[in-house]
């Protein structure tokens, strides 16, 4: 079933939905992961072109300065991006996360960000996770960042968080594709007023754009196997940022409104799960 997410519609490919503070994120937004630094002014010139507003960073993709350069020169309104960040694993704690926090801002050339995540819960030592989400709590409070977050974080994970948080987290980002649907964790963020996002949100490879059960789909609405997925996720209410630094692939990508699934086939392809990581676990 589709998540009620009151998702927005406008012009090619605007939809949106609501953080649980009121804040509006695109649902489909461009990956930064893996793009070379050298590559990056031209994936993102394509991808802004195209009509792209959400960018999805992290300091760990190593590519933040020539992202933030990119950002300063397409001449693109600050107000009109929608820009994510994630502190990563050696910067967990409280003050070191700051810091981490004002490098990244620095990287990007930017004021504020719209989102900050946790990129992964430290499972050997939470308590220096949750040291990492007051940070992100004082960070919010002071305004230098409009909604804050998770990534990789379990239904047993965010109960601590919630035990503990002033704030609580507003995103779960995680891995979710056809073969790793995330059903009962997708649900449990939504029943607890966490909007989802899906990495990966393609897969990896050929495998799942040749599943026999998209490439119909594919044909039936004249889309390709990318675009049916992407529309897939986006229809069940998960904000999605697919990454290309190939021009035709980056547009392609962004050119999935004026459809959307059934009921039925969304269940079809929800039936594909093989609860299948293709990424670190």
């Amino acid at each position: 079933m589709r998540h009620d997410l009151n998702i927005e519609e406008r012009g090619n490919f605007m939809e949106t939905t609501q953080l649980s503070n009121g804040v509006t994120i695109p649902m489909l937004g461009f990956g930064t992961y893996l793009i070379d630094s050298k590559d990056v002014p031209a994936a993102i010139k394509t991808a802004l072109d195209a009509g792209y507003r959400h960018l999805d960073c992290a300091h760990i993709y190593g590519n933040e300065p020539a992202v933030g350069a990119a950002i300063k020169a397409s001449g693109v309104d600050r107000s009109d991006l929608f820009i994510t960040s994630k502190v990563w694993n050696a910067d967990q704690g409280y003050d070191k996360t700051l810091a981490a926090f004002d490098k990244t801002l620095n990287d990007l050339e930017l004021d504020y960000l719209d989102l900050y995540l946790i990129h992964w819960p430290n499972e050997k030592n939470f308590d220096l996770t949750l040291d990492t989400w007051r940070a992100l709590e004082t960070l919010y409070q002071q305004k230098k960042v409009r909604a804050i977050g998770v990534s990789n974080f379990s239904k047993d994970q965010l109960e601590k968080v919630f035990a503990m948080a002033k704030v609580k987290p507003m995103v779960n980002q995680i891995e979710r594709h056809p073969y790793k649907v995330q059903a009962a964790l997708g649900q449990f963020d939504t029943d607890n007023g966490l909007v989802n996002e899906g990495y990966s949100p393609i897969g990896h490879g050929h495998l799942i754009l040749e599943d026999p059960v998209i490439t119909k789909l594919a044909a039936k609405y004249g889309k390709t196997p990318a675009q049916i997925v992407l529309r897939w996720q986006v229809d069940t209410g998960f904000v999605v940022f697919p990454k290309s630094s190939k021009p035709a692939r980056v547009k392609e990508n962004f050119e999935i409104s004026g459809f959307h699934l059934t009921d039925d086939e969304i269940k079809e392809i929800n039936g594909l799960d093989q609860d299948k990581h293709l990424n670190y676990d």
